[in-house]
């Protein structure tokens, strides 16, 4: 596209997000090799905002890439795109009068190209190991990250290997093999799935994008953050409620808000953020209740949710501490809470949402029982994909 030459990113380095240590940006690292904790990209935000500012927002392309300037990719030929990103953030008036709210919105992810949020961190994945010449990938993934790292992939001419375990919905297998990736099945979880692809990652020279082992998934996760406050006319909402898997989607969205304000697009205004994961598997949640920064692993974890079955998250402590520095809290929901509210906002609002999504309705009633939300909050439900991709588990838990 042709504005892409008029602005560029303003990569500076990467960053240990528990120790600040400074690593260089043109080397393809993952995580610290002395504490084992995620990296983050940081950038020239004095110079970013020359460019970035409100004004200029309007002429750029409606995808992810017209934040540029705060996306690690420097030379805008290694982007690889799909148009994932800038997904409608929609009133939801007749689900928000059921609920007796004036203000509530739902941010639509399942309209991304391969139905979900997840095409965001692997677009920019992606396009960082092309630009760094690494062009044999693997990941492990529940299911859509895996999706979306082929398709990806597919486009760029990339080999992608995936790892997945034996219980991911079928829709997410099959797309895996069409975009013409190697499909692995794991008898087990998404963290033994995790082992086994970084077990193939050392023995055949593989670059793993696993979630926050590489910098840059969470970077195209954080353009929800941006896009959210562009579409409220840059204000920030009371309120996000988040479902919580890996969690890089809260990582993102509010390290989004910090570069914002840093950019002059906001004050020091946060929404309260709201980590929802599953009753069957909730990590975050045990460690936020308990006082803790860092997660205990869970056993045998157990839901419908693909994307939540999560039993150890590697940005835990960021996770923690967003909801904690927001005012937000932590909580769990049933499955079958998230199937009820899966038909709740098709019923009302004509969005078929992922169990996620679901979970994030499901949230926002139980704190609006307990006062921890106020009726007149606005308040941004992220529906982080599509249902369509869930039909397999989906149609038994709606009874047919």
């Amino acid at each position: 596209m042709p504005e892409r030459t008029q602005f560029r990113s303003r990569l500076s380095h990467l960053e240990c997000a528990l120790t600040g240590e400074r690593f260089e940006h043109d080397h393809p690292h993952r995580l610290n090799p002395a504490n084992g904790k995620p990296l983050l990209a940081r950038y020239d935000l004095a110079k970013a905002a020359e460019t970035l500012t409100k004004s200029a927002m309007s002429g750029r392309e409606p995808s992810m890439w017209r934040y540029r300037e705060v996306m690690p990719v420097i030379d805008p030929a290694n982007i690889v795109t799909l148009g994932e990103g800038f997904t409608p953030l929609l009133p939801a008036v007749r689900l928000g009068k059921h609920l007796g709210m004036g203000s509530l919105l739902i941010k639509d992810e399942g309209v991304n190209p391969t139905g979900s949020f997840k095409a965001r961190g692997l677009s920019a994945a992606v396009s960082k190991a092309l630009e760094l010449g690494k062009m044999k990938l693997t990941m492990p993934s529940a299911g859509n990250a895996a999706g979306a790292m082929s398709a990806y992939a597919a486009v760029a001419g990339m080999e992608a290997h995936v790892f997945m375990p034996r219980d991911a919905p079928q829709a997410n297998q099959i797309e895996c093999v069409a975009y013409g990736a190697e499909l692995n099945l794991v008898d087990g979880f998404i963290t033994d799935a995790g082992r086994i692809s970084a077990e193939a990652a050392e023995k055949h020279g593989l670059f793993d994008v696993s979630t926050l082992k590489e910098p840059y998934r969470v970077e195209g996760k954080k353009t929800m953050g941006y896009e959210i406050v562009e579409q409220l006319g840059f204000e920030v909402p009371d309120v996000v409620i988040y479902p919580t898997g890996g969690g890089t989607g809260i990582i993102g969205i509010w390290k989004a808000l910090a570069e914002m304000q840093q950019l002059d697009w906001i004050g020091p205004e946060r929404p309260r953020m709201i980590c929802v994961q599953a009753e069957g598997c909730a990590p975050l949640v045990n460690a936020y209740k308990n006082g803790e920064e860092f997660a205990e692993p869970v056993a045998n974890p157990t839901t419908l949710a693909a994307g939540m079955r999560v039993p150890a998250a590697v940005g835990d402590f960021l996770v923690v501490r967003a909801v904690r520095e927001s005012g937000g809290t932590a909580l769990t929901v049933t499955d079958d809470q998230m199937v009820e509210s899966v038909r709740d906002m098709a019923r009302f609002e004509g969005i078929f949402p992922a169990p996620e999504g679901g979970a994030t309705l499901a949230a926002l009633e139980k704190l609006l029982d307990s006062g921890e939300v106020n009726p007149d909050d606005r308040v941004v439900l992220l529906n982080t994909g599509s249902a369509l991709k869930y039909l397999d588990v989906l149609g038994p838990a709606l009874g047919l």
